[in-house]
This record gives C-alpha cells, structure tokens and sequence, in this order.
C-alpha cells in the first residue's frame, strides 16, 4: 500500500497558475489542506507486464484486444520487448475532498484539486519504484498514456479492462473519455534490455489536450 509523503505544495500551486513567489494568502490555504489531503486520499495502483509486438497496424500488447496506434507510441516503445500498464488512482476521496472545499470558497477548492494532482503525481513514481523493485528492468522509459501525442485517449478503456481496475481500485472510465475518480492515471512503461534513446516530450507539445488545459496556457502541468 501506497503512503503518501508530504505533497509538493509548489507544484500544487504552480498548478494553481502561481508564478514565482507564492503569495502568503495561497500559501497559508495549501498549508491548511495539504496535511487533510494526504490523510484523506487512499492511493492504490495495479499494474500488469506485456510483451510487445509491432505491427502495420499498431502496437500490441499481450492481453489487449485492441493495438495502440500512432507514431508517438511507436516511436516511445521502439526498442522495447516489454511494458508495464499501470493504472493508479487517488481514490473518490480526491473527488469528495474537492466538493467539500467548495463550501469554503473557490479558491479553497482550486487549491485542493491541485493538491489532489500533485498527490497522483506522487502516487506514480511511488508506484513505479514498487514495481521496479520486484522487476528486472535494465532500461525503461518514461510513462506514457492514452492522450499523449496521436495515441488515443479511448486506449483508457481496454487498458483499464486488461488490468480488471474497476475491481482491483474503482477505476472506471465514462463514455465521455473521463476518469473517474478523476484523480486517477494510466500509462504505458517500456522496457528494454538495451539501452533506449528517447524521443520527444513528455510536455504540452505531446499532449492531445493542450488547445483545451488551462495548465497549459499557465506553462504547463508538470510533464514538461
């Protein structure tokens, strides 16, 4: 089980569109939420090991019924022979937090939230370093997930369905693409025996949603 740590309230509150020095009156609202955050949210995360196959008409992984296709991914995993699919969530927790916070004011509620990202940040490389603790991995890339680049933001459906995570933690997709509780991440890790040169960005640039994030239009929202 996942414990969390202190959450990085200048993340959150770079993500609240703070730029430079935190005014006091931010700072003493994430002060007051993040310790009621991370006692509150109830992190879990399940993963799964693929293999891989590159195909004409996608990349497949074992298990999955359905490729991943475009060139991003491709280009993510070339040189790779296996993956993990990681699913990780803040739980309904972050949700409920967020409406509760509202009561106090919208920037109460604003700073939740951001708190709540920062967490599931967290939560990912937490769960990362559990993983590759028990896995060889001599090389691995980093995590990439459905609305990156040209991969698919319908891909969180099969890769939620191939690592059972309605069952395992409560993570569920909508028919509108959202996740929910929407604190929650998929990606794709690759790994490699070899040593793997990356190309691209895990930032705006790569993202399907930057014409639409507001953490974008502020200078991103931590993948840069």
């Amino acid at each position: 089980m996942i414990q969390l740590k202190p959450l990085n309230k200048s993340e959150a509150a770079r993500y609240m569109g703070v730029r430079g020095e935190v005014d006091p009156a931010v700072a003493a609202i994430l002060d007051r939420w993040e310790p009621i955050v991370r006692e509150k949210l109830r992190p879990g995360f399940v993963y799964r090991e693929a293999e891989v196959e590159l195909a004409p008409d996608g990349v497949w992984l074992s298990g999955m019924d359905v490729p991943l296709t475009g060139n991003d991914v491709r280009r993510h995993l070339d040189g790779c022979d296996r993956v993990i699919l990681l699913a990780a969530t803040a739980s309904a927790e972050a949700d409920k937090l967020i409406r509760q916070a509202s009561v106090a004011g919208m920037a109460d509620a604003l700073a939740v939230d951001c708190l709540c990202s920062a967490a599931i940040e967290q939560i990912c490389d937490l769960a990362e370093e559990e993983i590759f603790s028990r896995i060889n991995a001599p090389y691995r890339t980093w995590r990439f997930s459905p609305g990156y680049g040209d991969l698919p933001l319908d891909l969180q459906k099969p890769l939620l369905k191939v690592l059972n995570a309605q069952r395992r933690i409560g993570l569920t997709v909508t028919d509108s693409l959202l996740m929910v509780p929407s604190k929650s991440v998929t990606a794709i890790i690759g790994i490699s025996e070899n040593e793997l040169h990356q190309k691209g960005s895990t930032g705006c640039d790569s993202c399907n949603m930057r014409d639409r994030c507001a953490f974008s239009a502020r200078g991103g929202c931590g993948k840069n």
